[in-house]
């Protein structure tokens, strides 16, 4: 088994190139979007260089004062495959709490979720036809370990692990430990 698409940017290179774009987009100079947001020139001039540490608070205002959501500043542009280990991905966290948000996959325009609970144990692996196309899949294991993704090359995943992976083609779930439990999102176009 091999685990497709690149190593995840560290965060705050997705951060930065995310803020430069959207303050590019709206048309705002550094200095409107600080004052906006609340915060300092200089802060916001060293978020978008890709040296500062941001806060869930700042990122949080700097969507508000861009007018965005927050799922634009951390997302990154998703592959056909997208695997996210337990403890990876664009996380932030609380200036407030001991809280971390990681963002796994922001919904694109026009798209339509369902979400499902699956509880699977060992044995044959549950061979699922192609979708319609365009349908993607996303899931996260919570317990236990299992084979998922695309038929020809599926992931072992362990609690906490995230796929993403194209529907429209074979695709596959096999439980690898009794007890296993994950969400699934299917994902229409």
């Amino acid at each position: 088994m091999s685990e497709a698409g690149p190593a995840p940017k560290p965060p705050i290179e997705v951060i930065a190139a995310s803020l430069r774009a959207e303050r590019v987009r709206a048309g705002l100079s550094l200095t409107e979007v600080a004052r906006r947001a609340g915060l300092a020139k200089s802060t916001l001039s060293q978020l978008e260089s890709g040296t500062g540490n941001p806060s869930l608070e700042t990122l949080w205002a700097l969507c508000v004062a861009l007018e965005i959501p927050f799922s634009r500043l951390v997302a990154v542009s998703r592959p056909q495959v997208q695997v996210i280990r337990a403890g990876e991905g664009p996380a932030v966290g609380s200036e407030q709490s001991d809280y971390r948000a990681t963002l796994l996959a922001a919904s694109p325009p026009g798209a339509r979720r369902d979400v499902y609970s699956v509880a699977a144990e060992p044995g044959p692996q549950r061979s699922s036809a192609p979708h319609p196309p365009g349908v993607v899949e996303h899931v996260v294991i919570s317990a236990g370990r299992a084979l998922v993704g695309v038929a020809d090359e599926p992931v072992e995943l362990h609690p906490g692990d995230y796929i993403c992976y194209p529907a429209d083609v074979p695709h596959v779930f096999q439980a690898l430990e009794p007890g296993t439990r994950a969400v699934l999102v299917s994902e229409h176009h």
